[in-house]
């Protein structure tokens, strides 16, 4: 390729990489200044959470690649029906919006790994087992199909690492706010010192839900939807619990204390049921790993004693 064409593509890469980033680096509303002043102000708050809307603050992949990412998602996702996008949401908001994903950003990628997977079924088909055009074809259904739903399960899966999170910190955080609590503390000052403590998808929620008090919510609405997007049993129970003991003047430090109470006895609970399970589980690998292994080694050095002595035999 001539010198003066490398040169024309080097100078229109550099221009459009500047436009693109001119582009996104726009000054953002006042709403958002403000709310990221109160973020930032409140040492309570986890930087994660905070709104970074200074320029100078972003990277070039924050304030060129991801949103260029996100709109290419976007307008991939814009394609599909909207019947499940309720669905998709509640499913993302259990998740704790991994990677700051939207709904449409999550049914773009959906359709980019339907195609993934479907040019490396084509490759499969075609190149490495050199097969017809029509069993190329049916390799790139397949594939395409096992894309499109391979988000899916890898929300699944991020979801229940989510969930065993929560169960896991809950009843150290019901101790500590049972502390708080009972040591004069309201329930959102219990909420902040706990979040301050720990760093895990339990205080993630609890963040959230001081944040959405502090920007009008009543405290009511923000625990109940933090029990919507969470879906767990145990925790919409002591949700449940505290909004009662709110409403009928009952001290939400024995309710809390009760609840721990419940909560470690579960949690012994399900230890000792998984202690149970383990020597079921223990039993598939036990027959078809270790036992091969062991008959192998015992019986392998008299395999060949066994095969001459029984040739000498049939040979007489």
């Amino acid at each position: 390729m001539p010198y003066e064409i490398l040169v024309g593509l080097a100078v229109g890469l550099s221009v459009m990489l500047f436009w693109m980033g001119r582009r996104f680096a726009t000054s953002p509303l006042e709403v958002d200044d403000q709310l990221e002043r109160y973020l930032i102000d409140d040492p309570s708050v986890d930087s994660r959470y905070t709104i970074a809307t200074n320029p100078s603050r972003l990277t070039f992949t924050e304030r060129v690649l991801i949103p260029l990412w996100r709109s290419a998602l976007n307008r991939l996702g814009a394609l599909a029906p909207q019947r499940n996008a309720d669905a998709i949401g509640r499913r993302l908001e259990t998740a704790g919006r991994p990677y700051g994903l939207t709904v449409l950003n999550f049914l773009g990628l959906k359709f980019i790994a339907a195609t993934i997977f479907g040019v490396a079924g084509l490759l499969f088909g075609s190149v490495v087992l050199r097969q017809a055009l029509l069993v190329s074809v049916l390799f790139v259904v397949a594939f395409g199909v096992f894309g499109f739903y391979m988000p899916n399960i890898w929300l699944s899966g991020v979801i229940r690492r989510r969930q065993r999170e929560i169960m896991r910190a809950l009843p150290d955080a019901l101790d500590m706010i049972v502390v708080c609590t009972e040591a004069g503390q309201g329930l959102d000052q219990a909420f902040k010192r706990v979040s301050a403590r720990w760093r895990n998808a339990l205080t993630e929620e609890f963040v959230r839900i001081l944040t959405e008090i502090t920007l009008g919510r009543t405290r009511r609405e923000a625990l109940t939807g933090a029990s919507d997007r969470i879906q767990l049993p145990d925790v919409s129970n002591m949700i449940t619990a505290v909004i009662q003991a709110e409403q009928l003047g009952v001290s939400i430090g024995s309710v809390l204390r009760i609840q721990a109470n419940q909560m470690r006895i579960v949690r012994r609970q399900r230890a000792e049921e998984l202690a149970r399970q383990a020597s079921i589980k223990l039993l598939f690998p036990l027959v078809f790993l270790i036992f091969p292994a062991m008959f192998a080694v015992l019986l392998g050095p008299a395999i060949p004693l066994i095969v001459q002595t029984f040739s000498g035999t049939l040979s007489r």
